[in-house]
């Protein structure tokens, strides 16, 4: 089934590796898509998470890695272009798209302390320029709200507000992370309809699933919970060993037999 396709009916988690072998590893448990993050590329690079800090060169570097490693659909966390300047964010999304992706989103964050976001007359024309920067290609647009993870008086009406302009400008999937609880799920889904919406679990909130189907999301993705899991597993057995002397928390580490495995082709 093609990525578009995937969002046409149903609800599907696309998890986000942050390199080569954490892409095989969760694409050999037969998900159906995979997403790349940002942060978790720089976790992996002892850097922060900031546009800055990979760059767009690291980026690229990255979301080429995983499209290269394995054979499913790929969508590359792109931030906000790695561009202010819209010639800049178009020659960046055309450089993103020749890495063979599946689709891509962006974010409508400026970077600022005091003014994080685009106003929505500058955000939804840089929806427009990356659309435009797609040219065609088979490549779905994801459009970023990041409303909820900012102090916004009404976070679920701003998103709202811009995902909808998003989508006229033309994104194919409306992404507002942040966004929690059942009611607001709801209420963005219902009223996005009938574009396809993009939900981020990023902890164990009580949802499943099969609750988030049932709310009409049709992608779900995990962002950096995956990188936190992992390094919440690492710094904790490495302070067990430091603190206590004790190697007890090397009991769930994966057989050498199980990753050789993963690995060898």
């Amino acid at each position: 089934m093609s990525f578009r396709e995937l969002h046409e009916r149903g609800c599907f988690v696309i998890p986000n590796p942050w390199d080569r072998g954490t892409a095989i590893a969760l694409a050999a448990m037969g998900f159906p898509a995979l997403a790349t993050t940002s942060a978790g590329a720089c976790f992996a690079r002892g850097l922060p998470d900031t546009p800055t800090a990979l760059g767009v060169e690291g980026a690229l570097r990255n979301i080429a890695e995983i499209v290269d490693a394995v054979e499913l659909p790929v969508n590359a966390d792109f931030q906000a272009g790695y561009a202010h300047d819209l010639d800049g964010l178009a020659a960046n999304v055309r450089r993103c798209v020749a890495t063979g992706v599946a689709g891509l989103s962006l974010e409508d964050t400026r970077g600022g302390a005091e003014e994080p976001l685009y106003s929505v007359p500058e955000a939804v024309e840089r929806v427009r320029v990356a659309y435009a920067a797609i040219d065609g290609a088979d490549v779905l647009l994801t459009a970023r709200a990041e409303c909820f993870l900012y102090d916004h008086p009404d976070p679920l009406g701003e998103a709202i507000t811009r995902l909808q302009a998003f989508s006229e400008a033309g994104a194919d999937v409306l992404y507002a992370p942040g966004v929690r609880t059942r009611e607001d799920i709801s209420a963005l889904v219902d009223a996005l309809r009938p574009a396809p919406v993009n939900v981020l679990m990023s902890s164990d909130t009580g949802l499943t699933v099969n609750d988030l189907a049932e709310l009409g999301v049709r992608r779900v993705s995990v962002g950096s919970a995956l990188t936190r899991v992992a390094w919440g597993a690492f710094l904790s057995a490495a302070r067990r060993i430091v603190d206590d002397g004790s190697f007890a928390g090397l009991a769930d580490a994966a057989s050498f037999d199980e990753l050789n495995g993963l690995f060898t082709n």
